[in-house]
């Protein structure tokens, strides 16, 4: 078998790799990469026993042929596939048929190899952790390879820790370790081993979801689309009219209801719905006549992101919402495959996304429709991190959003994730700077101000001030610093600063010194540094106590993220 040099170099750095540690591991790669030609190299070479997991039938049988065609020796174990065959050199296997009969799985295995892994949970009950946990009773040596193409989630964050490019992804338990290779979807559309996408964003029949609030539920996004129904017309017209010179038409939904009105507004004999209450036996038929070009349209909600390969599909029309940039690239994957006659895939986002394929995932959610990728450096180890931002006219950051640098640093007990904080709560008993959502200082373990505490107390007391800060400015008198907070409506409080005073500067350049861009500011003239007050970090709110006729300040509240309206935030 003659792989493409990356899957070589995928397969190579899983070797490496489980050579000197036996860490669970993640591999990245795009939609249509060939995952399947990378995990038959890595069975071939594999210690036997091993098991192939996926958690549905399509990539267990898909995974499977790409073997057998090899002429290797290998079974299947999928209830959904009638096959229950144990006992094979290479098993590939269905994690929920596997999970419920581990009792045929008593023996040693060198090896699971898990596909799609981000769908693999740390919780206790996880039916892939119980099956590794099986298995490592007799083999406490397994080793873990996840492959997946996104490999960060909404609802559980980053899979890994580590990325082998020298950077941190999280600080939480994880699945799995390190990721060890990655490969960017760029690269394999312009080598042409992917289709090359034609992107649209479609303004004129669009949804507009000013209307949602924040947090919305499904019962929300279906009141709203049920006050659309010209939009959603407008939009499968659209649809139709572009779809005359394509071969095959994915539509993704934003609820079964919106699915529904839209199958029924494409045209009549040429349109299937699949949603998770379609019957198997209904599904797998409707996908094969979709495959086999009897039908032209296939309309689904959150069903067909992954696991799904049909290579004639050339026009990919988005008609839902999605914070995570992981998932959108995973839906534009579903038309990137080669075809004979296919020239590229027309990518239709209704639904108003905005984002670039080629974007690497943030992990965090994109704060506001103006937030863009910014790189911001590390002042403490030169690091350069990736995160949300804003940017003026002339390309400067404004603000970012991140909290931690990411970048790995090696100390004397290996590499570490570097300790700066962009954001943080700092610790009124040892000044250790702690993450902003953290409840108890990580260095001396005290009980942290609790922010949303402070605000009701304040709110409910007439002897209390709160700024919601919009701003701030600053004036010098001699060796005095006189720092102004603007509310949004108005309102202004102040305190001073005695710069000759040690104490006091040191206050001030605790709790100021941080920049939007990240890097260091003056901070040794007193006019620099009033001069530059709005480059400084400005507290998200300010609580001040009534002393006779004049207001002090108490608290400083930065980086909040609680339920409280922040100056400028929409309700």
């Amino acid at each position: 078998m003659k792989l493409r040099d990356y899957q070589q170099d995928a397969v190579d750095a899983v070797l490496r790799h489980f050579r000197q540690t036996d860490e669970a591991a993640v591999i990245v790669l795009p939609t249509g990469a060939g995952k399947s030609l990378v995990i038959a190299e890595l069975a071939r070479l594999a210690r036997y026993p091993i098991l192939v997991l996926a958690h549905v039938k399509e990539l267990v049988e898909q995974n499977q042929a790409k073997f057998q065609a090899l002429g290797f020796e290998s079974g299947i174990f999928a209830a959904g596939l009638g096959r229950k065959e144990s006992g094979q050199p290479v098993t590939f296997a269905s994690i929920q048929s596997l999970s419920r009969n581990l009792e045929q799985f008593t023996g040693f295995y060198s090896l699971v190899i898990i596909d799609e892994c981000h769908r693999v949970s740390d919780d206790s009950d996880s039916q892939y952790l119980k099956v590794i946990d099986h298995l490592k009773q007799i083999n406490p040596q397994l080793k873990v390879l996840g492959l997946t193409a996104t490999p960060y989630r909404l609802d559980k964050g980053w899979i890994y820790q580590q990325h082998y490019h020298g950077f941190v992804r999280t600080e939480q338990a994880t699945p799995f370790r390190r990721c060890i290779f990655e490969l960017p979807l760029r690269q394999l559309i312009r080598r042409k081993f992917l289709t090359p996408p034609l992107m649209i964003d479609a303004p004129a029949a669009r949804y507009q979801w000013g209307g949602l609030p924040t947090a919305y539920t499904e019962a929300d996004l279906d009141a709203y689309l049920a006050k659309s129904p010209r939009i959603t017309q407008a939009i499968c017209q659209h649809i139709v009219e572009l779809a005359k010179s394509r071969q095959g038409v994915m539509v993704f939904a934003s609820t079964v209801a919106h699915a529904q009105e839209i199958a029924g507004q494409l045209p009549d004999g040429e349109t299937a719905l699949i949603t998770g209450a379609t019957a198997l036996k209904e599904r797998d038929a409707l996908i094969a006549q979709f495959k086999q070009r009897q039908l032209k349209y296939l309309v689904n909600v959150a069903v067909l992101t992954t696991g799904f390969d049909a290579p004639h599909v050339d026009f990919i029309a988005i008609l839902r919402r999605t914070e995570s940039v992981s998932l959108y690239q995973q839906i534009v994957g579903r038309g990137l495959r080669l075809a004979d006659g296919k020239e590229d895939c027309l990518v239709v986002d209704y639904a108003g996304n905005g984002y670039d394929l080629h974007q690497p995932e943030i992990g965090s959610v994109k704060p506001n429709p103006h937030s863009e990728l910014v790189q911001v450096p590390c002042p403490s180890c030169g690091f350069s991190n990736l995160f949300w931002g804003l940017t003026d006219a002339d390309g400067d950051i404004v603000e970012h959003h991140g909290r931690r640098c990411q970048g790995l640093v090696d100390t004397e007990e290996g590499q570490q994730q570097c300790q700066f904080r962009f954001q943080f709560k700092q610790c009124g008993h040892c000044n250790a700077e702690n993450d902003i959502a953290a409840r108890q200082c990580h260095q001396c373990g005290e009980i942290l101000i609790d922010p949303d505490d402070k605000l009701r107390q304040a709110l409910n007391l007439n002897d209390r001030m709160v700024i919601r800060c919009a701003g701030m400015s600053a004036t010098t008198d001699g060796d005095i610093l006189r720092l102004s907070y603007h509310d949004e409506d108005g309102a202004e409080l102040s305190e001073r600063f005695d710069w000759s005073s040690d104490k006091q500067r040191r206050v001030f350049l605790n709790e100021f010194r941080r920049s939007h861009s990240g890097q260091p500011l003056p901070s040794k003239c007193l006019k620099q540094v009033a001069n530059s007050i709005h480059l400084r970090v400005a507290p998200d709110f300010v609580i001040a106590r009534q002393v006779r006729k004049h207001w002090r300040v108490e608290y400083r509240i930065f980086d909040y993220a609680g339920p409280y309206r922040k100056a400028n935030q929409l309700s």
